[in-house]
């Protein structure tokens, strides 16, 4: 089996990744399908589609927002699921679920990892997920399916720990710029470029990709040149609002904003 998340970054090697995020069944619940397709047509190297739960500890007010709406909407991960595999023969580019891990633990571990290779995932982010809860459940369950569950690391992280994620998992390590509240950032201060640099010096083994904050060209070239890409998801669901869902029209803008 070849994941599509280590196929990327072998291939790309000095290329810079952009990934987005946007949260499912948001702005409508029938959008997912059409959303991914054009990111994809568009460019876009992978793609981290937001599972919406209702109590998103780590997220700024747009995605929780957007994750309200999408629950309004009548989205469920069953649904997410039903519509991911309508369109797997189509995708090409590596899909990764983003989301919390009660819902996941509700739906139950394994029937996730089986129905996330029938739907065309390659890969989660599940950002409550205790280490321990990773080491001992989640990833036997995740490896046998050949499944990649990305861990988050943030300035604050220490070296020690860093090191173990680094040793521990497969795919990419996700570095959190650690805005205070994502999107918002005009430029990466000192104390972030200092961060960037340091990570940069512990030669770790799997590749980065750094989101939080991304938004206009500063801040994206900033990660492009300190890891594998950056990963943009505040500013892009914002301008898929805007847009009603149009996926090419809210590219359109964020393309503009990400050259000023």
């Amino acid at each position: 089996m070849s994941n599509k998340i280590n196929k990327l970054f072998a291939e790309s090697r000095n290329e810079k990744l952009l990934s987005l995020y946007f949260c499912a069944g948001c702005p409508t619940l029938e959008s997912t399908g059409n959303v991914i397709l054009t990111l994809q047509r568009r460019g876009i190297s992978m793609i981290e589609v937001g599972i919406p739960f209702s109590d998103p500890l780590a997220d700024g007010p747009v995605i929780q927002t957007a994750a309200t709406q999408a629950l309004k909407n009548g989205m469920s991960l069953k649904k997410l699921f039903a519509q991911l595999e309508a369109i797997k023969d189509q995708v090409e580019i590596p899909l990764v679920l983003m989301g919390y891990l009660n819902p996941i633990l509700h739906y139950g571990i394994e029937a996730f990892c089986q129905r996330c290779v029938e739907a065309g995932v390659s890969g989660m982010i599940i950002p409550d997920l205790p280490f321990k809860d990773y080491q001992d459940t989640v990833k036997p369950i995740a490896d046998r399916y050949d499944l990649r569950v990305i861990m988050l690391i943030t300035p604050e992280t220490s070296e020690e720990r860093i090191r173990f994620i680094d040793q521990n998992t497969d795919g990419f390590i996700y570095m959190v710029s650690s805005a205070a509240i994502t999107g918002a950032q005009k430029s990466f201060d000192d104390a972030k470029q200092e961060y960037f640099r340091r990570i940069n010096q512990m030669n770790l083994r799997n590749p980065r990709m750094i989101g939080f904050g991304i938004s206009n060209k500063q801040t994206l070239e900033a990660a492009q040149q300190n890891a594998a890409g950056a990963i943009i998801g505040s500013k892009f669901v914002t301008l898929l609002n805007e847009a009603g869902g149009d996926a090419d029209a809210a590219l359109d803008q964020l393309f503009k904003a990400l050259e000023q």
